[in-house]
């Protein structure tokens, strides 16, 4: 019975802290001003018309920065870890146990290229349109992915990306440390925003998104290279 008393105690309690806490709040108001703040400023203070970019580019770039660095590490971690399957002796031997069609050995050499196109037009224009650094990095990404499938004895040294990889990072912190040493604070928007709609607009956000894109294509071009040679 003390059971029962102690937990009908409870529930009543917690509901009432609940009824308290609800009641104050009017419902059918927006109570956030932040992100109204971000639509009727956000092309303004900015320069990009797309309002996702300027929010996670400029309003939150350290959020942006801080994401970087965790596909950093889950590129880091995936390495270390395939690191110890890595088949040293068997350098030039790939698999070969089902060959790729006719169709792809045709299409692949066509499609490689519009992709790789297609993943850095994501990324330049991500201040204009919908897009960014993270799905045009991911989109170039894919077609080594199909390159690998189709041509896998093309799929060999790719010591380049790691160097690029690098480049993007630095350009990066780079350009937050620019914007700390002009502007005051850490990724600070310090070039001219230019005329809204154009490609060369928005300050430095274009430059960081693309620092993005080649960096989140290199880092997963880098992954499934770690993952290739585990096979």
């Amino acid at each position: 019975m003390n059971k029962k008393i102690a937990i009908i105690l409870l529930l009543f309690i917690s509901g009432s802290i609940l009824l308290f806490a609800f009641s104050g709040i009017q419902f059918g108001k927006d109570r956030m001003y932040v992100g109204k703040y971000y639509i009727e400023n956000g092309l303004q203070k900015t320069g990009s018309q797309n309002l996702v970019t300027a929010v996670v580019v400029d309003f939150r770039g350290f959020d942006t920065l801080g994401e970087v660095t965790v596909l950093f590490l889950a590129a880091t971690g995936v390495g270390a870890l395939m690191y110890s399957y890595k088949r040293e002796k068997d350098k030039e031997k790939f698999r070969e146990e089902k060959e790729a069609s006719f169709i792809l050995k045709v299409s692949t050499p066509l499609l490689f290229p519009l992709i790789i196109i297609f993943g850095f037009y994501v990324f330049i224009h991500g201040h204009l349109t919908p897009g960014g650094g993270f799905q045009g990095g991911a989109i170039i990404a894919s077609a080594f992915l199909l390159l690998y499938i189709v041509f896998p004895h093309l799929f060999h040294e790719l010591k380049s990306f790691k160097v690029i990889e690098s480049l993007a990072g630095l350009t990066f912190v780079g350009v937050g440390l620019l914007g700390l040493i002009v502007g005051g604070f850490f990724l600070k928007n310090f070039l001219p925003k230019g005329l809204p709609g154009l490609v060369f607009s928005a300050g430095v956000i274009p430059i960081i998104y693309i620092a993005i894109g080649l960096k989140v294509g290199s880092e997963f071009i880098g992954i499934l290279d770690d993952l290739r040679r585990r096979d």
